[in-house]
């Protein structure tokens, strides 16, 4: 045992007696701390590492992993629910497949347009001689195949619409911080509803527009041409065919022959309708959530030009041909 530091090393104590003038002498107090000796203190050691014997081996396959897609955005996976903003992924999402229907619905009505011209060429050549029986087989085919081809396909993309146009409202909505200026049920009302539809659809796309262009709240609406012409587009194909369903539950052979006619207008009037509804959906979208160049984007050869023809091995003449 060894003696603190903090304290002198003790020295022997007499027993108590009397010290000068008669006063008792004290002991001196002393505090003894333990330690251990240097050089009896051994470390321990830590478990050897284990050696490496290969990758790990199931007697299974496993279940656990990672699932087999690419990284995205969460919000832009298709079906997910998100409680927060509609995101630009998504946004981007719909207007390409809106304009890829509306596009493929051009082109269908543009030929059933010219299916009904050809039906009327018919018509005023049947008034001087017969005509072909197998001609008019393919051409009542052509007018039946692609008018119902481009009314269901017309269903798609009005449901497509409407629905790129609810999420544009809600993005438009968020970027400026307030809410839209008309509910829900008044822009259903707006687009679905035959007649009011064609003096409410305007409105709706010039205030979507008037949102996406960051203008102020109180301001009026002043649509562009574009959404003007795509307005005067919409009423156009309306009357034609609200006009082109009546006047084919007239009789005669003059009313047939100016069904046709209004059946091809009203064909040409939704050809234009969908490739201005295109050109707008695109549009807004650019302008409502642009594409960002910073993002990396996968390289693709162009062109080469100068380079050397590549090194090519003699054939053996016991090669087969």
């Amino acid at each position: 045992m060894q003696p603190g530091r903090p304290y002198p090393p003790p020295q022997p104590a007499p027993h108590p007696t009397m010290h000068r003038q008669g006063q008792p002498r004290t002991r001196s107090r002393v505090r003894w701390v333990a330690t251990v000796p240097p050089g009896t203190h051994v470390r321990r050691r830590g478990p050897a590492p284990e050696r490496y014997t290969g990758p790990p081996s199931y007697p299974v396959v496993p279940r656990w992993g990672f699932p087999s897609v690419v990284w995205r955005w969460p919000t832009a996976v298709p079906g997910t629910a998100s409680g927060g903003p509609v995101s630009p992924q998504r946004l981007h999402m719909i207007t390409r497949n809106v304009v890829t229907v509306l596009w493929t619905l051009a082109g269908l009505t543009a030929i059933a347009a010219g299916a009904e011209i050809w039906r009327y060429v018919l018509l005023v050549r049947s008034r001087d001689s017969a005509l072909d029986r197998g001609t008019v087989g393919v051409s009542d085919a052509f007018v039946l195949a692609f008018s119902l081809l481009a009314f269901v396909l017309a269903l798609f993309a009005v449901a497509g619409t409407v629905w790129w146009l609810f999420a544009a409202r809600s993005a438009a909505a968020d970027a400026a911080g307030q809410d839209p200026p008309r509910s829900t049920w008044q822009v259903l009302l707006g687009t679905l509803v035959p007649g009011p539809n064609l003096v409410l659809a305007g409105p709706v796309l010039a205030e979507l527009e008037h949102a996406v262009l960051g203008r102020r709240a109180d301001q009026r609406p002043r649509p562009s041409r574009l959404v003007l012409w795509w307005w005067a587009a919409w009423i156009v194909n309306g009357v034609l065919l609200a006009l082109t369903v009546g006047w084919r539950m007239r009789d005669g052979v003059q009313a047939d022959a100016d069904g046709v006619v209004l059946s091809a207008l009203t064909d040409l009037a939704a050809t234009v309708l969908a490739v201005l509804t295109a050109r707008v959906v695109s549009r807004l979208t650019r302008l409502l959530a642009p594409a960002d160049e910073g993002l990396p984007r996968p390289p693709s050869v162009v062109n080469v030009e100068g380079a050397p023809d590549p090194p090519r091995r003699t054939r053996p003449a016991t090669a087969p041909r």
